[in-house]
């Protein structure tokens, strides 16, 4: 009878058994062989040179070749086994817990004695240790009322045969190079045990075809699949393991590029409706009314969106640029191109304040041009609408119908747009400002508006969460920047401020502010927490999205290397503390996401008049706030926000002629994970820069977002940031083979692997272009 054989498919219960089985799944989500083969090791260790037992010291983890002297089972406290054995029984029959038995092996290698001692198995180590065996023992030296020993060593015996000095010394030396895995692993599932369970798994494993097609492994000089997992798990020597990840690294991205250009190739299948610039319309005449010039950047990366939007196929394109580079003129040349061409621009906003703030800037920048229907608009022109949480039923009304009818061209909103009630006549545009404050559920739900084809898109942000930046790594992106700040915008100078290592800084920089103030300009205060009664736990600020903010969980977290300690810095105490302190004499306001609407207008419109000197505020004025007159911030608790928040929190100073200050006030300890963060921001003004230590330090998550919401993450080996060239290597290949083969009909491997790899939401995932 054959011997039953194991496929990467498998349930692991075929190879390995429920208990075991079940045991995997709950401690590391392991369902199948294959899942259970891509837990890889994180390291390996050798057991070491052998160590003559007269030189051994407490602490060092050694090899020794010894044969055992005298071998016993003792009780605790010095009893015999006897007395054991009877506390034993004693203790059971009481319903007590037994004292337990410890194994003592006694071994020398003529030079010096050792002792060994084992807890566990007493029973079994006492039969493979009786007097007179040689064996190879490895652990850590440690010493118990004086004496040398080894707690529960591993050990490897010699065969009765290895007499021959020579043919012991080669086994010696052999177990003492070899490669040991250590695994990932948990109180509950020892690296020991899952070597094991890989082991077993090894032993019958038939890895079936590769999925990797013949050619692109000669070209770029791969393992076939089944030697690389088994070098990876068992390997011989340390150049076996370069070889082994450089495969099952191509095999992370040629499955990851597989996949994207699969839904690259759905994509084509609902094309865009082309929208190409017209002459002598609205855009145009949006251009000469401009009261500045553009700037090389924004016209070359315009040139390029204009050349996207005129595609039958959908853009999908990132505008990252410096906070005030002027990402917004930009994307109302795109929405008024479009709008020329018969379509419709949605553009989405993380919060009211920045939604707004767009409708503002973006009415005023188009004067007559942006008020059709109305008395004064110009000859061609365009309605833009306004909506969010707070529109009024009657002004409501209005927007919704005039979106479904096309009368308005522009929507401005926030993540009122999503709902069902918004219908377009025909979404041709969306933009998606700061998309790290949007799942991505909301922006295909606003997506899906667009009425028998797909919309183009363009996501504005200064700085791409690691998600982003990893779809642009792979290629699924493309990325155009704004590198230079236009004219009239100063840069911003950013210092880390020691509070608990230099208190004076922190005077010095109350200072500073007074200083901004006396010049006639104006300050922010920023802090965590609103500090009211109702106020949550971590004390983040509302924005008006129920969309995750993926840098706000920085924002909770104590600092690193820190205790946990008070509770974040609120504004409602910070302001009055100021107002009675360092600041005494200042126009002081407050500003929070739980202010009323009108409220949160009143002390904007004052702070933007001049009549307020500092303003004491959460992350609510993160994006979308413009007052050139404000050139200082300070960042209270800074530890505890993200460098995408840190970021966008500076760009609001600095956007008149004067030059902008921001100081990260914070107690996180100096080398710590969170003040080198801050020194980093402090360090750097290049948002993609941010981003990409950003990405460093969290890692980028499943960069196919929510195909696989749930799984574990895809990416194992893979390092977007140090293995790019990889990646792009594999991009190349990936697209050559689909182009040829876009149902994969002889690609029946790698079909099964990218099917395993996006699990049952394969076809949403597809969908989803």
């Amino acid at each position: 009878m054959l011997e039953a054989v194991t496929t990467l498919s498998d349930p692991l219960t075929q190879p390995l058994g429920k208990k075991a089985a079940d045991t995997l799944e709950k401690v590391l989500g392991l369902c199948t062989v294959g899942d259970l083969l891509r837990h890889y090791p994180r390291r390996y260790y050798t057991r070491g040179e052998l160590t003559p037992l007269d030189s051994l010291a407490e602490g060092d983890h050694v090899t020794v070749l010894a044969r055992v002297a005298s071998s016993g089972i003792n009780g605790p406290s010095g009893m015999t086994p006897g007395q054991a054995r009877g506390m034993q029984a004693r203790s059971r029959a009481r319903g007590q817990k037994a004292p337990v038995s410890r194994l003592e092996v006694i071994v020398t290698d003529g030079t010096g004695k050792l002792q060994l001692t084992f807890f566990a198995g007493v029973g079994f180590h006492a039969k493979q240790l009786p007097q007179g065996t040689l064996a190879l023992f490895a652990g850590t030296v440690s010493s118990f009322r004086g004496r040398r020993q080894l707690v529960h060593p591993e050990y490897e015996l010699l065969p009765e045969s290895a007499t021959d000095e020579r043919m012991t010394t080669e086994f010696a030396e052999e177990f003492a190079r070899e490669l040991i895995p250590v695994y990932p692993a948990s109180a509950k599932l020892t690296s020991w045990t899952i070597s094991k369970y890989i082991g077993a798994v090894l032993d019958k494993l038939e890895a079936g075809e590769d999925p990797l097609p013949a050619e692109v492994r000669e070209r770029h000089d791969l393992w076939p699949r089944e030697l690389a997992l088994r070098a990876i798990h068992r390997p011989t020597e340390r150049n076996e393991l370069d070889s082994a990840r450089k495969r099952l690294k191509w095999d992370e991205a040629f499955t990851m590029q597989a996949a994207l250009a699969l839904r690259r190739h759905a994509a084509a299948a609902m094309p865009a409706v082309p929208r190409p610039a017209e002459q002598d319309r609205i855009a145009a005449a949006f251009d000469q009314r401009l009261p500045f010039s553009l700037t090389a950047g924004q016209q070359a990366v315009g040139d390029v969106i204009a050349h996207d939007l005129a595609c039958a196929y959908p853009m999908n394109r990132l505008l990252q640029g410096e906070v005030g580079s002027g990402k917004t003129v930009v994307a109302v040349r795109a929405m008024l191109q479009v709008v020329d061409a018969g379509g419709q621009a949605a553009l989405l906003a993380p919060t009211e304040v920045l939604a707004q703030q767009h409708y503002r800037s973006i009415t005023a920048l188009l004067g007559p041009l942006g008020a059709g229907g109305t008395l004064g608009a110009g000859e061609q022109s365009t309605r833009v609408a306004l909506l969010t949480g707070s529109t009024g039923v009657r002004a409501r009304r209005s927007t919704l119908s005039d979106v479904f009818t096309g009368d308005a061209g522009i929507l401005i909103g926030t993540h009122a747009l999503l709902e069902d009630q918004v219908q377009f006549a025909d979404l041709g545009l969306v933009v998606i400002d700061e998309q790290h404050r949007f799942g991505v559920e909301q922006r295909d739900a606003l997506r899906e508006k667009a009425a028998g084809s797909r919309p183009h898109v363009l996501v504005m942000t200064a700085t791409p969460i690691p998600r982003t930046v990893a779809m642009t790594v792979f290629g699924d992106l493309e990325v155009s920047t704004l590198s230079e700040l236009p004219a009239g915008r100063s840069p911003i100078s950013t210092h880390v401020v020691p509070a608990v290592e230099r208190p004076h800084y922190l005077d010095r920089a109350w200072q500073r502010v007074r200083e901004e103030v006396a010049a006639g300009r104006q300050a922010y205060v920023v802090c965590p927490r609103i500090g009211d009664a109702d106020d949550d736990a971590d004390g983040a600020d509302t924005p008006d999205t129920s969309a995750p903010d993926t840098d706000q969980a920085a924002a909770k977290q104590p600092a690193d290397g820190q205790e946990a300690r008070r509770p974040p810095l609120a504004v409602l105490d910070v302001a009055p503390e100021l107002a009675e302190g360092p600041l005494s004499g200042l126009r002081i306001a407050i500003m929070h996401g739980r202010l009323a609407p009108d409220e949160k207008d009143r002390v904007m419109t004052a702070f933007a008049a001049g009549e307020v000197d500092v303003l004491v505020s959460t992350t609510v004025i993160e994006v979308g706030v413009d007052v050139p007159n404000a050139t200082a911030m300070v960042i209270m608790d800074a530890e505890r926000f993200g460098v995408s928040q840190l970021h966008q929190l500076r760009g609001r100073v600095g956007r008149g002629r004067d030059p902008g200050v921001c100081l990260l006030v914070t107690e996180a300890p100096p080398a710590s994970p969170a003040r080198e963060r801050l020194d980093a921001v402090a360090g750097t003004g290049d948002g993609f820069q941010l981003s990409r230590l950003d990405l460093q330090q969290r890692r980028e998550g499943d960069v196919l977002g929510s195909a696989q919401a749930g799984r574990r993450s895809s990416l194992k080996l893979l390092r977007l940031l140090s293995d790019e060239d990889l990646i792009a290597s594999a991009r190349e290949e990936a697209n050559a083979v689909v182009a040829a083969d876009p149902d994969l009909k002889t690609h029946q491997p790698l079909k099964e692997t990218i099917d395993d790899f996006l699990g049952d939401r394969r076809s949403e995932f597809l969908d989803k272009a």
